[in-house]
């Protein structure tokens, strides 16, 4: 109940500007939304299944879009996450990526939305995936697909599942457990003999 409060208050909250709609269950969000276009895909399809379209209504947006969701974590602590889909991309010339972001309390514990391998240009059905650790801190797990700057993507075939400590972490932030360097010594490298000590 207290789940399904907080969705709804959110998509009221992000999904009211110009021709943003997401699907049933997503919402939009994003600093521009009023610039693009969200919504379900039936003549574009992966596998058969249909996909979330954005794309930009105007020639140079400002800002971003994203097509996402938030929901509680209770049955994801302590468990590593994959968040991963197909993607079909057409002229964009800012950049694309799936994301996702793992809050706790008002701090980001973990965080990935691809930037540092970006979804540009042209491109057919191509996979992608993020993958954090879901602490036992964590308040709230986010989700989603960005679209940043003119062009069109298409998301379909999403999958958002638990995997074993084999799949590496996509974790932007590399957030660390402990404190570090606090002698302020200089970074050396581990060829170092000195280093050892």
């Amino acid at each position: 109940m207290r789940q399904a409060a907080l969705a709804t208050a959110l998509a009221c909250l992000f999904s009211c500007y110009g021709q943003a709609a997401a699907p049933s269950g997503w919402f939009t969000a994003g600093s521009a939304p009023q610039y693009y276009s969200v919504d379900t895909d039936t003549a574009v399809t992966y596998l058969g299944k249909p996909s979330v379209r954005m794309t930009s209504i105007a020639a140079k947006p400002s800002g971003f879009v994203t097509v996402m969701q938030s929901f509680l974590p209770d049955h994801y602590r302590g468990k590593r996450i994959r968040f991963s889909g197909f993607v079909k991309a057409n002229g964009v010339q800012g950049w694309a990526g799936l994301w996702m972001r793992m809050d706790s309390g008002y701090l980001t514990a973990a965080f990935d939305n691809m930037q540092g391998r970006p979804i540009a240009g042209t491109t057919d059905w191509t996979p992608y995936s993020v993958v954090l650790d879901i602490g036992q801190s964590v308040t709230g797990i986010n989700f989603g697909i960005l679209l940043d700057g003119a062009g069109t993507v298409w998301l379909s075939g999403v999958k958002f599942e638990v995997v074993d400590n084999t799949v590496p972490v996509t974790d932007l932030l590399g957030t660390p457990y402990e404190p570090l360097n606090l002698d302020f010594l200089p970074n050396r490298p581990s060829s170092d003999p000195d280093s050892q000590q």
